[in-house]
């Protein structure tokens, strides 16, 4: 019940957030493709980030980046007992993926655990079906979380928690939403304050420039 209180008041923060503007910094490689789109850049370039893993979703089922990537998918790694900056994070690239539907473009929202000891399948499916109901979320072992952490480049650590409080420790951990499409892997990031408009703004281009 606490985790759904933070998602509904996550939610009702993103809906204030389209009137921010952040500038970002654009790539000119004109062998890029998706140059026009980039509003980042990625030391070394965007093969850098992402590649195979294996999963398993809110349903049970064993899954691979493959199975996961098939059409422009937005993915965030979080955990479900985060108070605060995960749902305000997941609300905003629902609302994103809300804008892009009512542009035509069809968005996969993910959502990955970093808490795999405490987010099970079914708290996963409880989680994601709150903020979208085409949010997927994937957990798995340690092993595999660890492994999909290490290809998209994301850092989490659990802190120790307090004694007789072992139950309620938080996970320290990266806050970026990250961008993959069919074909092409990782092709961008998205920092806390970019809004849902912004975002969707980008997302588009990248689609258009795929497809």
């Amino acid at each position: 019940m606490i985790r759904m209180f933070a998602i509904a008041a996550a939610a009702i923060a993103v809906a204030g957030l389209g009137a921010m503007y952040v500038a970002g910094f654009g790539a000119s490689d004109p062998e890029d493709a998706f140059a026009q789109c980039r509003a980042s850049n990625v030391a070394g370039g965007a093969a850098q980030i992402g590649g195979p893993f294996e999963l398993v979703s809110e349903t049970g089922e064993t899954v691979t980046d493959q199975d996961v990537i098939d059409r422009p998918t937005l993915i965030y790694f979080g955990y479900t007992y985060c108070p605060d900056v995960c749902p305000m994070d997941a609300a905003r690239n629902a609302a994103a993926v809300d804008i892009l539907d009512e542009r035509g473009y069809r968005i996969k929202p993910v959502f990955i655990s970093v808490d795999p000891a405490r987010d099970t399948p079914e708290v996963m499916a409880e989680f994601t079906d709150y903020l979208h109901p085409r949010m997927l979320g994937l957990t798995g072992s340690e092993e595999q979380v660890r492994a999909a952490s290490k290809a998209y480049r994301t850092y989490f650590q659990a802190q120790t928690p307090a004694e007789g409080e072992e139950e309620f420790y938080l996970v320290d951990h990266s806050t970026m939403s990250y961008l993959s499409l069919p074909g092409h892997g990782f092709v961008e990031f998205f920092r806390r304050d970019t809004t849902p408009e912004q975002m969707a703004d980008r997302i588009a281009c990248f689609a258009d420039a795929a497809s």
